[in-house]
């Protein structure tokens, strides 16, 4: 049986982000925490208090973490700045920018179907000789 996700994520791009963040006030962590769950495209988002690292999951066709840092940012909590968090940050910018522009892509082949042919007719060396 496949998890049960939140209305509005979808299971092929939905991401899992783990970022570190500073020391900060717990009630104002927990406004962000409160903000961040409200929005329509996240399927779970957690923080572990030893590690101080918020878990987050989430449709990455209708939001992205700039949308995360954003609202963490307007609530006074932030994000840690050593090197691995820096990185895995840009990764996961990276991987949402490529996710949001495969869903918005048109499908195109050039391998359509004749125009006239109501369905796929095989050439003559391929079909049953009676």
């Amino acid at each position: 049986m496949k998890d049960e996700h939140r209305l509005g994520v979808s299971e092929v791009t939905c991401v899992s982000r783990h970022l570190k963040l500073e020391p900060c006030d717990h009630e104002q962590l927990q406004a962000a925490i409160g903000e961040i769950d409200g929005l329509y495209g996240i399927d779970r988002v957690t923080f572990d208090d030893k590690k101080h690292t918020l878990d987050l999951a989430y449709d990455a066709s209708r939001l992205c973490l700039d949308c995360i840092e954003e609202i963490l940012t307007e609530h006074g909590v932030k994000i840690c700045h050593d090197w691995w968090t820096r990185f895995k940050e840009e990764h996961y910018r990276f991987v949402d920018q490529n996710i949001q522009d495969n869903a918005r892509h048109e499908p195109w082949s050039c391998h359509g179907r004749p125009s006239g042919t109501g369905g796929r007719t095989l050439p003559a060396r391929h079909r049953l000789r009676r």
